[in-house]
């Protein structure tokens, strides 16, 4: 039994107590039955009235639970409804005071979530209007009179974080914009005229507007300028060259050139003034030295000329490089020449580096042939033999390189171009092949003298004996001093014994008929034959050499060729100093 219930009888068993002492008190009273009658009535009345008060009470208080509960159920519902999430239901039975709590209760954290939303999507919505005012884009679009939901709230969180990020990204690229145009500006003294640029420059970077649009013109603005400024500075580099050539050709002075020193580099607009002033005060002293320009330009001209491998009937093409009328138009056609050829070879440029190359390689190697033909090169030169050889091999090699790689270039050139590629007013494989057979015919032709010459020498030889060396280079008539007397070699016999000292007579004899038939033309008697036959087999051993047509180009020929030369030298004189000594 519930305790209400116990304290229910409870009360039932106190007012049938107390009626009872009402009884007794009235009995010993003495109160009549009718009027205790009408006094149980005032008690029962009073006790019915408590009652129905207390029941009434409590039956209001039922009434208002379940309004109540009626109330929570619709505010609830349309929470949820707003909050787009799930009816709340109650779990289980429940009696309608708990069901009253437990809705009011989630009414209350309905409301509170709703509160939260709002209050995040008005903040959201002010951040996005900020940023919008900023990026020049449009709103968020999204109902502010509704609760958002969570992926509503989540969405435009996102949008906003979005905008920030393009709004750091253009910000970012704004300040870069804007210094490169305040450098540009300030290199071409520009002052900004419109309020777009004035914006730009002037105002506060957080008050401009990062739109699109802007950023756009922004862009097209530093175009603008670094156009201006590449122009600017084209010009100015114009002038300049302009400046330097009118100095090559007027032959100014290193110390006037110094004095505008200042405005040889920049290209502010003020550099740009004081240039063409330059340039105008040096075209007026031009007018002034016409002829010594013109010469100038002549020399020009026929240095553009040796770098294109011009020929002379091109060169003569050109007929005003020979008037002495020298005007303002005999000018103008010089430079539109000077202008025509710097084009020309422009255009053409690696084409004639490789053939000056060729022709730089073509002279080193025709070089190293001189040398290598040159008899002289034997005497004193130390290593240098063995490397020019080498340089000489490498060369060899690398001209057909050269050539194939030329001519590979050139075809090209000309497919491209429908016309020959001329050196010197013909096809570089003709040059080249006539610059060979030239080299092959001097060689030749050198050959057929160097044979010539050996041949009449040998025969001038075996007729006449070597030529005697000039007194100059006698070393038998130098004056003989005590210490450095040649002695002369005397002939040893089978047992080492020294010949008598009259023997000497007879060999001075000998040797002095023997110079004397050699100065005179005269042929020598029985006993200078016999010198001579040294000679002239030494003699006749070169002449076999130097009639050899194979030999006679290389280097160890060469070198032979002068130790048998040096040997008949050496034994010719030998002979003199021996005759000269012994008379």
């Amino acid at each position: 039994m519930r305790r209400s219930e116990v304290l229910a009888e409870e009360s039932i068993v106190c007012l049938q107590k107390a009626l009872n002492h009402l009884r007794e008190i009235w009995e010993l009273i003495g109160i009549p039955e009718d009027q205790r009658l009408q006094r149980t009535e005032v008690v029962k009345k009073h006790i019915k009235e408590l009652l129905d008060m207390m029941i009434a009470e409590e039956e209001s208080l039922k009434e208002r639970l379940i309004k109540s509960i009626s109330v929570c159920q619709k505010e609830l519902n349309t929470l949820c409804s707003e909050l787009h999430v799930e009816p709340f239901q109650e779990e289980g039975e429940t009696t309608i005071l708990q069901l009253e709590k437990d809705l009011r209760t989630q009414v209350e954290l309905m409301r509170k979530q709703k509160k939260e939303r709002k209050q995040e999507l008005k903040l959201l919505q002010e951040q996005d209007q900020e940023l919008c005012e900023i990026l020049c884009m449009p709103h968020y679009d999204i109902d502010s009179a509704s609760v958002p939901s969570l992926e509503e709230l989540n969405q435009f969180r996102q949008h906003v974080t979005t905008l920030r990020e393009t709004k750091a990204s253009r910000r970012e690229e704004f300040v870069s914009i804007k210094r490169q145009i305040i450098l540009c500006m300030e290199a071409l003294d520009h002052t900004p005229d419109t309020s777009f640029e004035r914006d730009v420059v002037c105002e506060d970077e957080d008050a401009f507007c990062l739109s699109l649009e802007n950023i756009a013109t922004l862009q097209k603005l530093l175009r603008q300028l670094e156009m201006q400024k590449s122009q600017n500075e084209a010009v100015c580099e114009g002038l300049r060259t302009q400046i330097r050539e009118l100095w090559d050709r007027l032959q100014i002075p290193e110390e006037e050139r110094e004095a505008v020193a200042t405005i040889m580099s920049g290209s502010k607009a003020k550099v740009r003034k004081a240039l063409q002033l330059e340039v105008d005060r040096l075209e007026e002293l031009k007018m002034q030295n016409m002829k010594k320009v013109i010469e100038a330009i002549r020399v020009e001209l026929v240095q553009y000329w040796d770098q294109c491998f011009y020929s002379q009937e091109q060169r003569q093409a050109f007929a005003p490089f020979c008037a002495e009328d020298y005007t303002e138009s005999l000018l103008q056609l010089h430079d539109a020449e000077i202008v025509r050829l710097k084009n020309y070879y422009e255009v053409h440029k690696e084409l004639f580096e490789g053939v000056q190359k060729w022709e730089e390689t073509w002279r080193l190697f025709l070089e190293f042939e001189r040398k290598a033909s040159d008899p002289n090169r034997f005497t004193n030169r130390g290593g240098n033999l063995l490397k020019e050889e080498k340089q000489r091999a490498k060369l060899q090699k690398m001209l057909p390189k050269l050539e194939e790689e030329l001519k590979a270039r050139i075809e090209l050139w000309e497919q491209e171009h429908s016309k020959a590629f001329m050196v010197n007013g013909q096809k570089f494989m003709e040059y080249v092949a006539e610059q060979w057979e030239m080299h092959r015919l001097e060689k030749e032709r050198a050959k057929q003298e160097r044979q010539l010459k050996n041949k009449k020498q040998t025969e001038t030889e075996m007729l006449y004996g070597s030529a005697p060396r000039t007194p100059s280079k006698r070393r038998g008539l130098a004056p003989n001093t005590p210490g450095k007397a040649r002695k002369p070699v005397a002939a040893s016999t089978c047992s080492g014994k020294k010949t008598p000292r009259t023997g000497r007579h007879g060999a001075n004899k000998e040797n002095l008929e023997l110079n004397g038939s050699i100065l005179s033309g005269g042929y020598p008697g029985s006993a200078p034959l016999q010198r001579n036959f040294s000679i002239n087999s030494v003699a006749s051993t070169y002449s076999e050499f130097a009639k050899d047509p194979s030999l006679s180009d290389s280097s160890t020929v060469g070198l032979q060729r002068e130790l048998s030369k040096a040997s008949k030298s050496d034994a010719t004189s030998g002979i003199l100093n021996s005759t000269n000594i012994q008379s």
